[in-house]
């Protein structure tokens, strides 16, 4: 593979560990900024929701600039907004800090899941994804646990200067490896690109997308509270636990890149039943120390596995406008993680509990999976169809 993809995996590692982190910080930053779990799980939707906003935004903004520009351009941003984050006095800047930093992340993998799977032959392209994303899953075997162990012993406002650190060589390699001769934008129109991204095929490949992981998040949000208060572990014992987590992550990557390059639709479907069996089964789990930590592994497994075969399902769906379709997949990916993030608070607040929340994260990640179902059979009524006859024509 080309070593440019591993410089679009650096930066994916020092975006995914900001995202992340946030979770192994929770009750920290509760207790020093004096706000309850739930509202400090609302620095998670925030995030989420700037990126679901900056994607388009961004991507739409800089369509005529070159893409390694852009990659960078977004890297500072990003090494910006944690920099604020590692500053701020109070939780309302905490939270604005976190949306400038999001700003960055959906289009900077985006555009960069274009340039991986421009740089490698067609029937490569999910693993050329998956090799991108790979920083995403490092970020959570090393960089999450890593940030975790810092703000426990040094507080939570040294893990954002770190994170701020891993912006600025992420810039350096980027600007370094990626190849400026391959990375032009394709300069088709804003209204053309809106007029593809309008195709009900991409529309469905989003929702799955939304569906999908906000059943993820509505357990991974309070995975920390999840493993003290129902399994029994120590505080000090989640960051171990977050590395199996990670480990998993990048496992399933992996694994759902290459089934994903040899039959798309198949690995969708077969991914996200995987992902709600394990959300359900891991109800039960939640009880043994155990066979809580072999599940969060299968959870990083069944969670990452989804990402290569729903990114390239939008990429593929999109045509010509695949810089937009695949920012707005990123922003979808953390529209799910908003909703669950938020949906998992209600229930810690108002509702049955911590302990609940695997069964109804699974409800969730099951109306995806419906969503999937109901894309298959659009397609395949598609291709049933004569040649020349539209698909709204037929019955």
């Amino acid at each position: 593979m080309p070593v440019a993809l591993y410089a679009l995996a650096a930066g994916a590692f020092g975006i995914g560990t900001t995202e992340f982190v946030i979770m192994g910080l929770l009750m920290q930053v509760a207790a020093d900024l004096k706000v309850s779990i739930a509202s400090a799980g609302l620095l998670i939707s925030g995030y989420a929701l700037g990126v679901f906003v900056g994607a388009p935004v961004l991507t739409v903004a800089t369509s005529r600039l070159p893409r390694k520009t852009v990659l960078i351009a977004l890297m500072a941003i990003f090494t910006i907004g944690n920099l604020c984050c590692a500053l701020a006095p109070n939780y309302t800047v905490l939270l604005l800090a976190r949306v400038i930093t999001a700003l960055a992340h959906g289009t900077f993998f985006g555009v960069g899941a274009v340039v991986a799977t421009g740089l490698v032959a067609a029937d490569r392209r999910a693993s050329a994804i998956s090799i991108m994303f790979t920083g995403l899953t490092m970020a959570t075997l090393l960089g999450v646990p890593a940030g975790a162990w810092l703000g426990l012993h040094f507080g939570w406002r040294s893990t954002f200067w770190a994170v701020a650190a891993i912006g600025v060589v992420a810039m350096i390699v980027i600007a370094a490896l990626v190849p400026a001769s391959r990375d032009n934008s394709t300069g088709i129109a804003v209204r053309d690109e809106l007029r593809a991204i309008g195709n009900p095929a991409v529309l469905l490949g989003l929702l799955m997308t939304v569906l999908g992981f906000a059943g993820v998040f509505t357990v991974f949000t309070y995975v920390q509270p999840i493993l003290t208060e129902v399994t029994g572990f120590s505080e000090s014992a989640v960051s171990p636990i977050l590395l199996v987590f990670g480990v998993g992550m990048i496992a399933g990557n992996l694994l759902g890149g290459k089934l994903a390059d040899r039959s798309l639709m198949p690995t969708l479907l077969l991914t996200l039943v995987v992902l709600i069996a394990v959300l359900s089964v891991m109800t039960f789990a939640l009880h043994s120390k155990v066979s809580a930590v072999i599940f969060v592994g299968l959870l990083g497994v069944a969670a990452f596995a989804t990402v290569p075969p729903l990114q390239l399902w939008v990429l593929h769906k999109a045509n010509n406008a695949q810089s937009l379709a695949s920012s707005l997949n990123i922003g979808a990916f953390n529209l799910g993680n908003a909703l669950g993030a938020w949906l998992g608070g209600v229930v810690v607040a108002r509702g049955p509990g911590l302990g609940a929340l695997t069964w109804i994260a699974a409800l969730v990640t099951l109306t995806g999976l419906l969503v999937a179902l109901w894309g298959r059979q659009r397609e395949n009524r598609e291709e049933r169809l004569p040649i020349g006859v539209c698909p709204g024509d037929a019955s």
